[in-house]
This record gives structure tokens, sequence and C-alpha cells, in this order.
């Protein structure tokens, strides 16, 4: 009788242990699938370089800016003076070579991004200064800082210049005043009053982040640019515009007199100018390659805005720089078209230039220009300052007394070269040829070459031997910017081959 009991408590304690064995089972089974999730997690936002998230972290801090800001800091940042050559550019390829260019440049830096976001992955560091000491010690830092430096003082100096050059004109037209004299006439006082009241404050900013505002607004105003330059196209009539150069002299507030004065004396008949060109070579169409190859640059902005975008993962900061390229894309097509079939081969190699000078939707259209202009400096100018700060004070938390001076000094020294160097747009032409090409192509592929592990990616892998040809392009484009540029200073030829 005994024995009965003795059998039920052994039943009972096994059947314990087994439920309790089943319950740590599972959950054992639950953390597993906890820790693998994270893991994955990590292998997507770290692609190709390390599984662990020990291996590289991201140092530097967490960001706070929207998804929506950070493509209107991205696509600001892409979107230069440039865009006003399009049409030009398009006359001197024709439409179809025009289009398969833009598009291949497009996809080009789209994938040139995607090269600087996974070795940053890899490294867990988002300064491009930095992927260069990974690679190659102090010299890769320094070269891409240098780089930056050079391409960005040379975009700040070309907008400071267009401001100093056209802000005069259009406040001249404006106001309906003709003394010569007259302060605001002078573009040195302008660019000045314009760089302390407006570029300054906002060049103070700590992240770039906060530049979103202004970014969006500067991008409203090249939509309204974009929408007029389409609306003329069913407005105005090529032979009009070929045939004859309207002068547009206001009399009053309501009656204005126009002097006719041919524009064509050459012997080009109606058919040639009024016509579209699809498939056009010319030694016009070898300048246009390496203009619409550095349509794109925004390589040194990418980082800086990575680092402050929310959730930080490589895919969503692709994401931005996809939707900025695209959306850049498609201004740019739609500019250059529009742009091309109002004046077909009589456009102007700066598009606005071509129309009637003193139509009052045309001056609203350039006044929106350079408000663009100006608060794309703030932009450009921030990773000139981080890569200052990279280079002489890598390892010094911020300071405001330091943050500020090097923003004083880079913007007053910018302003003193656009007032007193005449030619300071050839000069950083030139310079542009070089460190363009390094910043879009060449660095992204060394730097990924470099820095992912060959274990993970060996030297004879498909993604890096797309890496060493993506480089090699770069190099290409280069020697053809540079053998362009000294060409036209042997000639005594005027086209301008660079970025912004």
């Amino acid at each position: 009788m005994p024995k009965e009991p003795v059998e039920l408590k052994m039943v009972t304690l096994v059947s314990e242990g087994t439920r309790t064995l089943g319950t740590f089972s599972e959950s054992h089974k639950i953390g597993l699938d906890r820790v693998n999730g994270d893991v994955e997690e990590r292998e997507k936002f770290l692609p190709d370089g390390t599984s662990s998230a020990l291996d590289s972290p991201f140092t530097d801090h967490e960001g706070k800016i929207s998804f929506g800001m950070s493509v209107f800091n991205l696509a600001n940042a892409i979107m230069g003076s440039g865009i006003l050559g399009l049409a030009y550019a398009m006359a001197n390829t024709g439409i179809i070579l025009f289009v398969c260019l833009l598009v291949s440049v497009a996809l080009l830096s789209v994938y040139s991004i995607h090269l600087l976001l996974k070795t940053a992955g890899v490294v867990g560091i988002r300064a491009y200064e930095q992927l260069g000491y990974r690679a190659f010690g102090i010299p890769g830092k320094l070269a891409a800082g240098f780089a930056i430096t050079l391409q960005n003082i040379g975009a700040m100096s070309s907008y400071l210049y267009i401001i100093k050059s056209e802000l005069p004109t259009v406040i001249k037209t404006l106001s309906d005043s003709h003394e010569v004299s007259a302060w605001y006439s002078n573009g040195d006082y302008l660019v000045v009053i314009v760089t302390i009241l407006i570029i300054l404050p906002l060049a103070l900013m700590k992240n770039i982040g906060y530049l979103g505002y202004t970014s969006g607004f500067s991008l409203m105003c090249m939509v309204f640019f974009l929408c007029v330059v389409i609306y003329k196209k069913f407005q105005i009539s090529c032979s009009d515009s070929n045939g004859y150069h309207y002068d547009m002299n206001v009399t009053s507030l309501s009656t204005k007199i126009p002097s006719i004065s041919p524009l064509h004396t050459n012997n080009s008949s109606h058919e040639d100018i009024c016509s579209p060109h699809y498939i056009t070579v010319s030694t016009k169409t070898a300048y246009t390659i390496p203009i619409l190859a550095f349509a794109f640059v925004c390589h040194p902005e990418v980082l800086p805005i990575y680092t402050e975008l929310t959730k930080p993962t490589k895919g969503r900061m692709q994401a931005v720089a996809n939707l900025s390229v695209f959306a850049m894309f498609f201004m740019y097509l739609l500019t250059a078209i529009f742009g091309y079939l109002t004046f077909y081969g009589g456009v102007e190699d700066e598009l606005l230039h071509a129309y009637p000078h003193h139509d009052q939707l045309i001056l609203a259209v350039r006044l929106a220009v350079l408000v663009a202009v100006t608060l794309t400096v703030p932009i450009v100018h921030f990773p000139v300052r981080k890569a200052i700060l990279q280079m002489a004070f890598p390892d010094k938390p911020f300071n405001w007394i330091r943050h500020s001076l090097i923003s004083v000094v880079l913007l007053a020294g910018i302003c003193l070269l656009v007032i007193f160097v005449p030619n300071i747009r050839d000069i950083f032409g030139f310079v542009g040829s070089t460190s363009a090409p390094c910043l879009i192509f060449i660095f992204p592929a060394i730097f990924y070459i470099r820095n992912v592990p060959k274990e993970r990616e060996p030297l004879n892998s498909r993604q890096k031997i797309g890496a060493a040809c993506f480089g090699l392009l770069g190099v290409a484009f280069m020697v053809m910017s540079i053998s362009l540029i000294i060409t036209d200073w042997v000639t005594g030829d005027t086209e301008h081959v660079g970025g912004h």
C-alpha cells in the first residue's frame, strides 16, 4: 500500500520537472530569438563590415533632425547656381545625349553616397576626414579635409560673386533708379551687408539640421524659378526671342516702350536656330560632360546630415540621399528642357540672361534665385568649419568661441576674395576640377576599398572591383576637366568647368 503514494509523487515530480524544463526551454528560445534579432538588426545597420555590436558603434551623438528636414538640407546642398546653365548644356549636347548623361550622373552620385555610408557603417564614424584617417592615417585625413575646404570655399565664393554682380542690378531695376553712385549700386557693399545680416547668423548655428527651414525656403524659391521657366516657354516664341532683343524701358507703372535691336548677325537660318537637336557632338560637348559630372556635388554634407538624422540607419540615410538626388534630377531636367525649348540655339550660358531684362516676373525670379543662393551658403559653410575643426582641433570639445571665430574668419576671407580678386571664379573653377572628382569619385572608392575588411570583401570581390572602376572614372573626369580649363586659358575662351 505505501508504494502507491510514492509512485504518484514521482509522477508528479517528473511532470512538474518536465513543465519547468519546457518553460525554461521556451524562455531560452525567446531570449535567443531576441539576441538573433538584435544581431540581425546590427548586421543590417553595419552591412558587410562586422557582425558584432562592439566592433563599430557610432561614437558621435544621436541626431534629432527629421527625415524631411534632412532631405531639404541635402537637396539644397546639391542645388547650385549651375542650374542656370543646364539649358545651354542641353543645346551643346542635344536632348537625348543630355538626358542620358544626366541619368548616368544621378545614378553614379547615388552609388557614391552608398559607398560613403557603407564605409561609415563599417568604421563607425560619420566624418569624411576620419574615414580618410582610418584608411591612410594623417595624410588621408588631411587630403579629405583640404579637398572639402577648397571645394566648398570655391562654391561659397561663387555664390557670393553672384550676389555681388546680380543684386545691384535687381535693386536698381525694381526701384527704377539710375543712380550709379548710390550705395545699393555697389556690389561690394551689398555682399558684405548680406553676409553680415543673413549668412553669418545662419552659419553660426551649432548643428546643420537647424538649417532645414531655410533650406526648404531656398528650394521653394527654385521651384518658383522652374515654374516661371515652364510658363515662359508658352509665352515666348523662338523667332522673336532669337531674332530680336527687347530692351524694355520703364516709363511708368503701366507703359513700357520696347526698343528692338537684332541679336544675331550671323547667317544662321531660322530652322537651325529654332529647331530642337537630339544629339549634338562638338567641341562644346566636351565641356558639358564634366559640368554635368559635378552637378550633384553634396558629398561633404552627407555625413554631417547623417550625424544629425533621427534613427540613423544606413537605409534611412540612403533614402534621404536617393530622394534628394532624384528630386534635383527632375528639377534639373525640367529646367533644361523648357529653357532649351524656349530659345533653342539662342539660349544663353546663363538662362535668365536670355529673357527680357525688364520683365517684372523675370526680375522676381532673379530675386528668388539670389535668395536661394544666399540661403545655400550656410549649408556649404558647415562642412568647411567641421573640416577645419577635424584637422586642427580633433580632440577638443565643442567651444562657442572657437566655433564662432572660425565662421567669422572664413566668411570674412571669402568676402575679401570676392571683392578684391576679379577672376576668383576662374581660380576656384580650376580648384573645383581637382577637388570635386576626389570628393565624388576617388575618395569614396579608395576609402571603401581600404576600410572594408578583406575578410568580408576580398580585393577581387565584385564590390571592390566596382569601387576601383568608379575611382578610375573620377580620375578620368579630373584629367578631362583640367585639360579643358588649361585649353581655355591658352586660347582665351571663357567656358566654365566645375562644380557648383
